[in-house]
C-alpha cells in the first residue's frame, strides 16, 4: 500500500533522525508522556559532543525522558532550555543556587489555553519531536495521551519526527497524524511512565466531602492534578450521569467510568464523549484509553478556552492551590519564592467554570503544610495565579466559602474562617494592618 511504502522511506534510527537537525534553531518536545525518549537521548549525544550547537529547545512538564537526556550536566549548559510548566527535574535545577546550569532553564509563563497560539505565533520552530500509536491501516497515528499543543505544533513546525510506541493508546478527536505529514519515523518501544497518586490524608478526605456535596448529578467535571482533586473524584461515588471536560484525563476517572456515574449523557457540550486534552494515569488507564471512541483528545486552545468551557451547563472545576490570600488571590505555582509548577489550565477553568448555568469552580487546599507549621491561608500569596475576581469557592479540611459576591472585609473574614486556628489570630492581625478589617 502506499502508506505502508511512505513509512517504509521514511523509516530511520534515532541517531539518523537527530542528524537531521541542524545548529542555531528552536527545537520544541511534546509535552509530559509525549516525549520520545529514544530521538532526545539521540539529540542529547549530538549535543554533548559539540555536534549541534546554539539549540533553542522549549517542551511543557518535562518527565523522565527529559530529566535523562536533555537535563542532564554536559547537556543542559550547552543549549538553551524553555519550559511552559515546571515539573519533575526542573525543580532541582532551579532551587538550588549552586548549579552552574541554574540560568540556562528559563520558565515561559502561559495559560494552557494560550500555549498553541504561542507556538503558531510567537515561536519559530523548525522542529518538532513527538512519540505517536503506531499508524493504522489509513496511514494515521494518534498523538495518545498527548495533544495539548501537539497536534498544533505538529503543523506549525518545518520538520516533523515521531517516535512510534506501540505501548501508546490509540485516541480519537482530534488526535490523528498522517504519514503524508511526517518526514522522519523511529520505532522505539517504551513502557509509558505510570503516575500513581499518594494515599490521601484525612485532611484531603475532608476536603473531598465537601466539595462533592456541592456537585449535582448532571454535572461536567473538570478534575485538576494532585492528592486532594483525586480525593474529589474518589468521593463521587454515588453521583449519576455526570460528565468529563477536562485539560487533564487521568486514573481517577476511568473507575467512575466503567461503574457507570460517568456516563456524559447529560452534558450540554459533546454529549456521550469524555473531553480533555491531557492524560496521565496507569497500565489500566491506558489500556481503557486504546481505541475508545467516547475518549476523545483536542488541542488546548479548545478544551481550555473560557468560552468553550461555559458552554456546559452545570460545568464543575476542582483545582488544587498552594496558598490563598485574604484578598481571595491564589498561588498555584510557586513555593518560597521559587517557580514549582505554572499556571496549566487552572485559570481557565476558574474563569469558564464561572460562565454557565449551574456552573461552580472549587479551589481546595489543606489548611496547613509542613506539619502544620505553615498555613496555606496567608495576608499576600507569593504570586496570583487566579485573580479575586474570579476565584469562587475555596475549600480547606475546616470547610467552604464561596467568595464571588463578599466584600474586601467579609472575603477576609471568611478565609480566617478556613484556616487553622493555630494561625488564625496572625491572619486577623495581617488583615487589621492591610486594612480589611477594623
Amino acid at each position: 500500500m502506499p502508506v505502508q511504502d511512505d513509512y517504509r522511506r521514511k523509516l530511520m534510527s534515532a541517531a539518523d533522525a537527530a542528524a537531521s537537525i541542524p545548529s542555531g534553531v528552536q527545537v520544541l518536545v511534546a509535552m509530559g508522556l509525549g516525549a520520545p525518549p529514544a530521538i532526545l537521548a539521540a539529540l542529547a549525544d549530538r549535543v554533548r559532543a559539540d555536534e549541534l550547537v546554539d539549540l533553542d529547545l522549549y517542551y511543557g512538564m518535562g518527565g523522565d525522558a527529559i530529566g535523562d537526556t536533555i537535563l542532564q550536566p554536559g547537556v543542559i549548559e550547552k543549549l538553551r532550555a524553555h519550559t511552559f510548566f515546571v515539573a519533575g527535574r526542573d525543580h532541582h535545577i532551579i532551587a538550588d543556587p549552586a548549579r552552574a546550569d541554574r540560568e540556562t532553564l528559563d520558565f515561559i509563563p502561559v495559560n494552557f489555553s494560550n500555549l498553541p497560539r504561542v507556538i503558531r505565533e510567537h515561536l519559530d520552530i523548525d522542529t518538532f519531536l513527538v512519540q505517536v500509536s503506531p499508524m493504522d491501516a489509513s496511514g494515521h497515528f494518534s498523538f495518545g495521551v498527548v495533544n495539548d499543543y501537539a497536534s498544533v505544533a505538529a503543523r506549525a513546525c518545518r520538520r516533523l519526527i515521531v517516535e512510534v510506541n506501540p505501548n501508546m493508546p490509540r485516541v480519537f478527536g482530534d488526535s490523528l497524524l498522517h504519514i503524508d505529514e511526517v518526514d522522519a519515523v523511529v520505532e522505539h518501544p517504551s513502557p509509558l511512565p505510570e503516575l500513581i497518586e499518594a494515599p490521601p490524608t484525612d485532611a484531603d478526605l475532608a476536603i473531598a466531602a465537601l466539595v462533592a456535596a456541592r456537585i449535582p448529578d448532571g454535572a461536567t467535571l473538570q478534575i485538576g492534578a494532585g492528592r486532594v482533586p483525586a480525593a474529589v473524584a474518589a468521593a463521587l461515588a454515588d453521583h449519576r450521569d455526570l460528565g468529563i471536560h477536562s485539560a487533564l484525563f487521568s486514573s481517577a476517572f476511568v473507575p467512575l467510568i466503567e461503574s457507570g456515574v460517568i456516563t456524559g449523557r447529560r452534558k450540554t457540550l459533546h454529549p456521550r464523549r469524555h473531553v480533555w486534552t491531557s492524560a496521565v494515569g496507569d497500565a489500566h488507564t491506558y489500556a481503557f484509553m486504546n481505541d475508545n471512541p467516547s475518549v476523545v483528545s483536542f488541542p488546548a486552545d479548545y478544551v481550555n478556552d473560557p468560552q468553550v468551557i461555559s458552554r456546559n451547563d452545570d460545568m464543575i472545576s476542582v483545582n488544587a492551590a498552594i496558598q490563598v490570600d485574604l484578598y481571595g488571590q491564589v498561588n498555584a505555582e510557586m513555593i518560597g519564592g521559587l517557580q514549582y509548577s505554572g499556571s496549566g489550565g487552572q485559570f481557565d477553568f476558574v474563569t469558564g467554570a464561572a460562565k454557565p448555568r449551574g456552573g461552580k469552580s472549587f479551589v481546595v487546599l489543606p489548611a496547613t503544610a509542613k506539619g502544620g507549621s505553615v498555613s496555606t491561608i496567608v495576608p499576600r500569596v507569593d504570586i496570583v495565579t487566579d485573580e479575586r475576581m474570579d476565584v469562587e469557592h475555596v475549600v480547606t479540611e475546616h470547610g467552604t466559602v464561596n467568595l464571588r459576591g463578599l466584600s474586601t472585609q467579609e472575603r477576609a473574614l471568611a478565609l480566617i474562617s478556613l484556616a487553622d486556628d493555630a494561625h488564625k489570630d496572625a491572619l486577623i492581625e495581617a488583615a487589621r494592618a492591610q486594612r480589611l478589617l477594623a
